[in-house]
């Protein structure tokens, strides 16, 4: 059967991955190649963030045990422990159950008042999307740049990962772009992620990774702009310092922003008009590295379902 995947971020090219290597003819078209991608600029831990509804435990649950087993064979993914800190008393995460390694930090930093430490994967982008597209065409799949202001009218599948695309590929306006903005700083030998509780728009991580470190961000629901603060970088380097003072003295490598694609609940279905059939997959917000297993699983699922 051919399958037309539109979009080419985390969640496209892990549908088109588990699609062609399923035995379907796949391709996959984007405006944006991988590495033009939201995809591209995150930090990309495995923490369900700004994403909701009732399958999200479950694809996330599918997606940490698809990291962890590539943690043995691909670079681009790395486990890493690391603490996270809350300014109030805190449950165990809805997701604890995952985690074997989670429990309570006892010693928190001044102004905290709870903290949870667990081992998680940290997914390296955009080498990662480099990785996808090679397994993806390994597996006889391709992959082509256009640009559509609606969904191809083609014979076939086809699988809308759109993303914030979504407002014109699916006429879905509840799709609305969260503004994330971050650094990536020298690596000064930090092996430990840390994330700090500092509002729901004011975020505060540091992820280390093989060749740098994320340093962010923000959470800036329905703003649009693609253009670096400098007054914002200031305040998430100090937010961050706070915490890990190397942080303060270490050279910026680069500033990106990216506009996560929001919804009030993650789309996973499969839509049929006529003799056409289309499967939605998009509105992860911040967790389309965290679901895009466990989302990809599913819509091979319902291909599979016809």
């Amino acid at each position: 059967m051919r399958v037309i995947v539109v979009g080419a971020g985390v969640i496209g090219l892990s549908c088109a991955v588990r699609l062609s290597e399923a035995g379907y003819d796949v391709a996959v078209f984007a405006r944006d190649l991988p590495l033009e991608t939201t995809s591209a600029v995150a930090g990309a831990m495995w923490h369900p963030f700004l994403s909701a509804g009732d399958r999200v435990a479950g694809w996330a649950r599918s997606s940490y045990d698809e990291f962890v087993k590539l943690a043995g064979s691909e670079p681009s993914v790395q486990l890493r422990h690391g603490k996270e800190y809350y300014r109030e008393s805190t449950p165990a995460p809805a997701w604890a159950a995952d985690l074997p390694d989670l429990q309570r930090v006892g010693s928190l930093p001044p102004g905290f008042r709870d903290g949870w430490a667990f081992t998680t994967p940290i997914v390296e982008m955009p080498s990662y999307l480099r990785y996808l597209v090679k397994r993806l065409e390994a597996a006889g799949g391709t992959l082509s740049r256009a640009a559509f202001s609606s969904l191809p009218n083609a014979t076939g599948l086809v699988v809308n990962c759109t993303g914030l695309g979504a407002r014109l590929t699916a006429q879905d306006p509840t799709v609305t772009p969260v503004r994330g903005q971050l650094l990536a700083v020298e690596q000064f030998g930090l092996t430990e992620w840390m994330l700090a509780d500092h509002g729901p728009q004011d975020l505060c991580f540091a992820l280390p990774r093989s060749n740098d470190i994320i340093v962010g961000g923000t959470a800036e629901p329905d703003n649009w702009d693609l253009t670096v603060d400098e007054k914002i970088a200031e305040r998430i380097i100090d937010r961050a310092a706070s915490l890990i003072p190397e942080l303060r003295k270490a050279k910026v490598l680069r500033q990106r922003v990216g506009l996560r694609p929001a919804r009030p609940s993650v789309r996973c279905e499969s839509v049929r008009t006529g003799d056409r059939r289309v499967i939605h997959c998009y509105g992860h917000g911040g967790s389309g590295v965290t679901l895009s297993w466990g989302c990809a699983d599913e819509v091979l699922e319902l291909v599979r379902e016809g």
